[in-house]
């Protein structure tokens, strides 16, 4: 994960600092992500919008002034092979 991520900010970002967020869920959502995708993609569009809307605000802005970019990268293992499912969120830090 640490690989794709600093190719991501090396490569793909534009020049601007990075930040990382982690959101790890409690084992029955693990269960019903893995079975149901649809739900883990809405979950994951909250989850984002809850965090562009505070950088947007910490920034002094409104969500119809500003917007800002992001990329997630879905873990769904950990290191011993157990399921996992949690989202590494790579977001532009600024507006």
């Amino acid at each position: 994960m640490a690989e794709s991520a600093a190719l991501l900010v090396d490569e793909v970002f534009p020049e601007q600092l990075v930040r990382q967020w982690v959101l790890s869920v409690p084992y029955p959502l693990r269960f019903l992500f893995a079975s149901r995708p649809e739900v883990m993609g809405r979950v994951l569009g909250i989850v984002y919008r809850c965090i562009a809307t505070h950088l947007i605000k910490k920034a002094g802005f409104s969500r119809k002034m500003a917007q800002t970019g992001a990329v997630t990268l879905i873990q769904r293992f950990g290191s011993v092979l157990n399921l996992n499912v949690h989202f590494h969120m790579l977001f532009l830090d600024g507006v």
